[in-house]
């Protein structure tokens, strides 16, 4: 037998043998949660509980594998009749033993996204929609939507607020859809993942006597990362432990995070409501993380005014200081992160797994993966596919392959039909024969296709054909790579019908492409390049996506490249958050509300504490979108992190991999934004001393030239004003904007915007607790 309780400090005690009645573990990060979770269904056991009567939900399957195992090692066998699994996965075996209550059979099927899309894409059809309207994505993610809240669909098309969203949204029949996708399932004898919770809902809300039987037969009921629960998850816990009242949640406010997936923020807020009679027992002891990066996260989680206070706190070393790296680009970022990386491998001796690369989103992967490429570290992208490997980058990538080289066939197996032209598989086949038998390249079929297959489908292999004609004619143009691959993106249709999909996965797909054309165009806009083809570039992309990256060599030793959404829960010795620039962390999409704001601030905290022994912050201070150079402000998140546990990193290039060199200064909150906001007169090639409030120089980076575009381009200093009595209407200059005009301000509390109209770089919204203006009238 297992000792299981001596190795547990005070409150860890308290939650492990917590007997009967509600209890609430409010688990700060790297507090051992999953440990006390462990160990209390060991001790409920230990003390004569049936483990058949424990129901115990999780929100994956390794979860549910490894606390279940380690339960076994302190129990015995035994902890295999625990009720143990993700909520679909239980849900999914009590509706299969009650499935006729529902006027479903116990052997229902399960669809998958890709089932209910293809079924969604069948209905529309069948209903004369247009499917450019309706898009699957679209009409899927509204109906999930709708049942996460248990909204069925006959609620959905009496609901008049849910018909005007959708007429203003201008897709009118969602209901009427979601209607036939709910009848058609039914009739399937089908349920998709949505259904397992929703129709469990249903079977305890319309037949008591099953919901009566489940009260009694679960004693203890379990809920793991009770922060993110949905509203359906939470009605079912909620119902079932009505009777024995012997519910245990555990969870962490702080790290609410997933609420564009539905879960809800006020389960575990208000779940002293729910059951007055609660116990709350905090774990506030950090075990993974430094002083250092505990103090910092807690400086910044404090600003968040929905939460539940408590001390988070550590006995592990002080640590050094967070990194804060500053980058002329976001290519830059890249490589200063990634030299930073190989720098502390070798001076300490680390492994690859020590390392992980937190972003915002999964097109901030490209510049890290070429720049970790460049120094054959390898690495492996969790959550995601590499960059280069992503569908819609390889949809890209073949359209200009094919321009370059039509005798690419697999090129052009990929673009011949996308977007959708009506060209089916059975003419590619065609088309593929008729070009073996008469032994000629598939172009020269393609481009002469009346002299080789016959029939309807000619005439949109004829309009392709001169399509990639167009195309070719800029390479004869001698148009560079960025001019050909931007027409190529909006000519093709590939843009246009990304940016119309609205879905989270759309948008990330359009921001994918987007990304892809920024790479394009700093190929293009570097000045060591001097071959500027397109087919130069696709050289390089290829070098690129050739090298090993396969795990099928079993070394498992890399970086780890990630959102930081997927992140949470795992722990690096070494973590580098990137992209710290204000619209892009906290995103633009996030700053509209309050609640937003802070699930934001609750996802930069949730980046903090998955580091151990060493954090570091990066940002750049210009990156590409739309294939367009933007300046950029940094994030409002670094200024909220106590300037105490902060110092700067200044990084250099003059030539080589050994001409990078890191210079760090401790630093006070008022040097960083000295440092943020400077716009760089230092001509290419020199560097330039900045002094700290400490008295301590150090090499500043090297900028390229300011902008012709009206911002200040004198030699003499820019003076900026104090913007405390700001008003709509004043005019304004700014370093990199240039002049213009105060059209609206924005007052939260001690967070000031200005929305200003630039007379040449357009509208932006800048935060004046850094921004740097000088108002001229």
């Amino acid at each position: 037998m297992i000792d299981y309780l001596s190795g547990l400090n005070e409150p860890q005690a308290q939650a492990v043998t917590h007997g009967p009645g509600p209890l609430m573990i409010i688990a700060g990060a790297g507090s051992g949660k999953t440990r006390v979770l462990t160990f209390r269904i060991a001790h409920l056991i230990e003390n004569g509980v049936d483990p058949f009567r424990i129901l115990s939900l999780t929100f994956t399957n390794k979860a549910a594998g490894e606390m279940r195992a380690r339960i076994e090692k302190v129990v015995g066998y035994e902890a295999r009749n625990i009720w143990m699994g993700t909520f679909h996965a239980v849900f999914a075996k009590i509706l299969r033993i009650e499935a006729r209550f529902l006027g479903y059979t116990s052997d229902f099927s399960i669809y998958d996204t890709d089932d209910s899309k293809s079924l969604i894409k069948s209905i529309v059809k069948e209903l004369n929609l247009d499917d450019k309207t309706y898009k699957a994505n679209v009409v899927f993610n509204r109906i999930s939507g709708a049942k996460n809240n248990l909204i069925s669909a006959d609620d959905y098309l009496a609901n008049p607020l849910f018909r005007a969203d959708d007429e203003a949204a201008k897709l009118p029949e969602i209901g009427r859809l979601y209607k036939a996708y709910t009848t058609r399932c039914f009739q399937a004898n089908a349920m998709d993942f949505d259904d397992l919770l929703f129709n469990t809902n249903v079977l305890f809300r319309d037949f008591p006597e099953i919901l009566n039987k489940y009260q009694h037969k679960f004693q203890y009921v379990m809920v793991d990362e009770f922060q993110d629960t949905n509203v359906a998850q939470y009605l079912i816990t909620k119902k079932l432990s009505a009777v024995h009242r012997n519910i245990a949640v555990v969870g962490d406010d702080a790290q609410s995070i997933y609420a564009f997936r539905g879960a809800n923020i006020q389960n575990i807020l208000n779940f002293e409501r729910d059951f007055p009679e609660v116990r709350v027992v905090k774990l506030e002891q950090n075990y993974r993380s430094t002083q250092t990066i505990v103090n910092a996260a807690n400086s910044v989680i404090a600003r968040n005014k929905a939460q539940f206070k408590k001390n988070v706190f550590t006995t592990n070393e002080e640590g050094g200081l967070i990194d804060v790296v500053k980058a002329s680009s976001d290519n830059e970022e890249g490589r200063l992160i990634a030299t930073a990386i190989f720098e502390e491998k070798v001076n300490k001796g680390l492994r690859n797994t020590d390392f992980a690369i937190l972003y915002r989103t999964n097109a901030q992967s490209r510049a890290f993966e070429e720049a970790l490429r460049r120094l054959n570290i390898k690495y492996r992208i969790i959550g995601g596919l590499s960059f280069y490997q992503r569908k819609e980058i390889k949809d890209l990538l073949a359209y200009l392959r094919f321009i370059v080289n039509q005798n690419d066939e697999e090129a052009f197996k990929r673009i011949i039909n996308l977007p959708k032209r009506g060209i089916g598989d059975t003419t590619v086949a065609k088309i593929s024969v008729s070009a073996a038998e008469h032994r000629v390249p598939i172009w020269e079929v393609v481009s002469n296709i009346s002299r080789y297959v016959a029939g309807r489908a000619t005439l949109p292999i004829e309009s392709f054909a001169t399509l990639i004609k167009s195309f070719k004619i800029l390479l004869e143009e001698g148009k560079d790579a960025y001019a050909v691959a931007s027409h190529v993106a909006k000519a093709s249709g590939i843009l246009r019908e990304l940016y119309e999909d609205k879905t989270v996965e759309g948008l990330s797909r359009y921001e994918n492409v987007q990304e892809l054309l920024n790479a394009i165009k700093e190929f293009v806009d570097n000045p060591d390049n001097e071959d500027k083809t397109l087919s130069s570039f696709l050289q390089t992309v290829s070098l690129l996506t050739t090298a090993d990256e396969s795990d099928d060599d079993g070394d498992t030793d890399r970086v780890t490249l990630m959102t930081i959404h997927g992140a949470k829960g795992l722990e690096f010795k070494n973590v580098y958050v990137v992209g710290l620039e204000e619209g892009l962390f906290p995103s633009q999409m996030m700053l509209e509300k309050r609640e937003d704001l802070e699930e934001e601030r609750r996802l930069f905290y949730v980046a903090i504490t998955r580091a151990e022994t060493k954090l570091t912050f990066s940002y750049a201070e210009s990156r590409y979108n739309w294939g367009r150079l933007n300046m950029c402000e940094p994030s409002r998140f670094l200024f909220e992190v106590d300037q105490r546990f902060l110092m700067m990193t200044k990084g250099r290039r003059s030539g080589g991999m050994d001409d990078y060199r890191n210079n760090a200064e401790p630093s006070s909150m008022n040097f960083i934004r000295q440092i943020a906001n400077r716009t760089s007169q230092t001509p290419k090639g020199t560097t330039e001393t900045v002094k700290s409030s400490a008295g301590v120089s150090s090499p500043k980076v090297p900028t390229p030239p300011p902008p012709t575009n009206g911002a200040n381009t004198s030699s003499e200093p820019f003076v900026a004003s104090d913007t405390s009595t700001l008003e709509e209407g004043n005019r304004v200059e700014h370093p990199k904007f240039g002049k213009g005009t105060v059209k609206k301000m924005d007052v939260n509390g001690t967070d000031r915007k200005a929305i200003i109209h630039f007379d040449t770089t357009g509208e932006k919204t800048l935060l004046l607790s850094f921004a740097k203006l000088r108002i001229l009238r």
